[in-house]
């Protein structure tokens, strides 16, 4: 069998405010063309379809688009689906029951029985070739508070969901059958950027997920999502994450995109391999670091003329501050006249000060001069003192508030 695996696409997103329908479109092409070159067996795709639980009518008609389209073009492929924790799991395996017949199963929703109990088996998903099962995969969406058994925590309780699952599957499978498992998880030893908020806010202050929990027999890959860097999890060989397709901040933006090809012959594991793929749309941080308004505004001169369009490539620009600059946004503006680019921030940054701070009673704030307090905030903010002329026009609203 040949498996590939992908997650976190975010269909939806806007990146400040840009929408990145074009982008995701040239990567469904990419990915259409990658099934049938690589005759692909099945699709994993580990969470995070949609960036939003509400996508949009055009986000969902650019998804089941392409899921149509790569199902007709490749009748044998089978697709299986999870809910993210960005996605809405009801919404998103709502229309299960029709693609059932494209052979696309969807897990988002852990069921339970009669008797409150978790239905382990409608993770369950055979991996069939040649009307054989070859393998099984186990398809594990985002798990919430209540989706797995009650533990003292949520890695425990993670953990003991997954060993379920495994022994669960036992009971079924035959001897020596391959078994996949896919998760929308953050596991313990996984990279993250410091920088990256996109990432840091998904899992929200809760556990991470021992990878030792899919050291099991026959466990012959672990298909990850969740985290947007394409990564071997603790050394593991055959536990990884795809990574997204499109690097959803300018924390990602050194990130290498791409998928991975997992190879199984004669019920084990092969080759794990990766498939790159290039954004259309580059990201571009200047200067490398922080540089006066002078030195920022003389490297947008050395950018490329055009016009803008759907793939000019994304900027951001880093500005040092060292005194209030009321029409930097209007020059960065008139600078970037006739460029071949989209700004989507000018992030200022400031020369910090060595004065020492500490903290005071309710009744020595009372004590502090207003114009003392002014100064102090200046200092910290921009690294020198207030120009006098601002001394004075502050002296004046204190005044006539005094009054």
């Amino acid at each position: 069998m040949r498996l590939l695996h992908t997650a976190d696409w975010h269909i939806g997103q806007y990146f400040f405010g840009y929408d990145r329908k074009e982008e995701h479109k040239f990567f469904f092409e990419w990915l259409k063309k990658t099934i049938r070159e690589y005759n692909a067996d099945a699709l994993l795709v580990a969470g995070d379809v949609f960036d939003s639980p509400n996508p949009s009518a055009e986000s969902q008609k650019i998804y089941f688009r392409f899921l149509r389209e790569v199902s007709l073009g490749n009748p044998n492929l089978q697709i299986i689906i999870t809910a993210g924790n960005h996605d809405s799991a009801a919404r998103l395996e709502a229309p299960g029951p029709l693609l059932e017949d494209m052979n696309i199963r969807i897990k988002g929703i852990i069921r339970k029985n009669e008797d409150g109990l978790i239905d382990y088996q409608n993770l369950f998903v055979p991996l069939s070739k040649d009307n054989q099962i070859n393998g099984w995969c186990i398809a594990v969406p985002y798990l919430r508070q209540g989706d797995y058994p009650n533990a003292e925590s949520y890695s425990k309780g993670v953990k003991e969901m997954y060993d379920n699952l495994y022994n669960e599957l036992l009971k079924v499978k035959e001897p020596h059958v391959p078994i996949i498992i896919m998760g929308h998880l953050q596991a313990t030893g996984s990279e993250v950027s410091e920088n990256d908020r996109s990432e840091r806010t998904i899992i929200g202050g809760l556990e991470c997920i021992s990878p030792e929990v899919f050291d099991r027999k026959d466990i012959v890959y672990t298909a990850l999502g969740h985290l947007h860097k394409a990564q071997r999890v603790s050394g593991r060989e055959n536990v990884r994450y795809s990574g997204s397709p499109l690097p959803m901040s300018f924390a990602e933006k050194n990130y290498k995109q791409g998928i991975n090809l997992i190879e199984i012959e004669k019920d084990e594991l092969k080759q794990i391999s990766r498939i790159d793929f290039e954004p259309p749309v580059k990201l571009i941080s200047l200067p490398k670091t922080p540089k006066p308004l002078d030195e920022v505004l003389s490297e947008i001169s050395q950018l490329p003329n055009g016009e803008v369009h759907s793939d000019s490539p994304y900027l951001e620009l880093k500005v040092l501050i060292t005194e209030p600059e009321p029409s930097m946004r209007n020059q960065i503006e008139e600078a970037l006249k006739g460029k071949s680019v989209r700004l989507t921030s000018a992030v200022p940054y400031k020369l910090k000060h060595n004065k020492e701070s500490k903290a005071i009673t309710y009744e020595e704030l009372r004590t502090i001069n207003p114009m003392e307090m002014a100064e102090d905030v200046f200092l910290s903010r921009f690294g020198n003192e207030m120009p006098d002329s601002m001394k004075s026009l502050l002296q004046n609203v204190i005044e006539e508030v005094n009054r």
